[in-house]
């Protein structure tokens, strides 16, 4: 029986591979990997020449049965594009499939995008929510955002360089001015960190096409003592959108008014906009 190893490679430098994980990737039987040509380029820094076969999401049944085959004959190493295997990457159903077969796993750690993130963003790290990578659709990255809005932990979000702008404007859209930190190509050799608001963060990244890959850390909301009453919110929602005002300025003067946490008062903004559409 043998044992699959976790393997956590570098996010970037590859002199951040520990020597335990080096060993590993060369002495293993097999080598799992989310792509195999990223996964090659780490082995022949290592002049290793192990065995490497690919493992993602869109795999087939068949390709999670050939894993497991190789775990009855000897040990396997997971391994994904950079960081830790199974956060963020579809690992995690190799990791069930073996322990339900009885083979022990074992995690080798390594770096990780989102503590080296909150390590360089001046954020608290007592706690905080991991949201993965942002969606696609804007209407579905503001539902996650509005719904993690209460959090009172930092906030840390995966996206890419194409859609890193629009999520700019979504975030700024549900948390307004507070603070974030954006960290671009860590450990590499154009490491960049950004810290400021959603809107500066538009106005600085603006200038160039975005590059890279972004991790996104955001302030979390601050702690409300008191609870709002809706009815209260709602009063000020119609009575301020009578003198004119709409969508994030309305937000905006709503929260200022009642000091209501940003989601409720997103939420309820939405809803009175619904409720006019259905009237009309």
């Amino acid at each position: 029986m043998g044992t699959l190893f976790i393997i956590g490679t570098p996010i970037g430098n590859l002199g951040d591979l520990s020597p335990r994980a080096a060993e590993l990737l060369r002495t293993v039987d097999l080598i799992v990997a989310e792509d195999t040509r990223v996964s090659r380029k780490l082995l022949s820094h290592l002049d290793a020449s192990t065995p490497c076969i690919s493992y993602h999401e869109h795999s087939n049944p068949a390709q999670l049965e050939r894993v497991l085959v190789a775990l009855e004959l000897g040990d396997v190493g997971q391994i994904t594009d950079a960081g830790s295997p199974t956060v963020s990457d579809p690992g995690a159903s190799l990791v069930k499939a073996a322990v339900a077969r009885g083979h022990d796993v074992v995690a080798v750690p390594g770096p990780s995008a989102i503590t080296t993130a909150l390590s360089i963003s001046g954020m608290t790290g007592d706690r905080f929510l991991f949201l993965g990578f942002l969606p696609r659709k804007s209407s579905e990255r503001r539902s996650v955002l509005s719904g993690a809005a209460d959090e009172t932990g930092t906030l840390v979000a995966f996206e890419t360089p194409q859609r890193v702008l629009s999520a700019f404007e979504d975030i700024s859209s549900v948390f307004g001015t507070r603070q974030i930190s954006v960290c671009r190509e860590m450990t590499k050799l154009y490491e960049e960190v950004f810290r400021g608001t959603a809107d500066e963060a538009i106005e600085y990244f603006s200038t160039g096409r975005p590059r890279g890959e972004f991790v996104l850390v955001i302030q979390g909301a601050s702690r409300q003592t008191t609870e709002i009453p809706e009815q209260s919110i709602i009063k000020s929602i119609q009575k301020l959108g009578n003198t004119g005002l709409s969508g994030r300025s309305l937000i905006e003067a709503v929260i200022a008014a009642t000091g209501a946490p940003r989601r409720r008062v997103y939420r309820l903004v939405t809803e009175s906009h619904a409720s006019k559409a259905d009237d009309s």
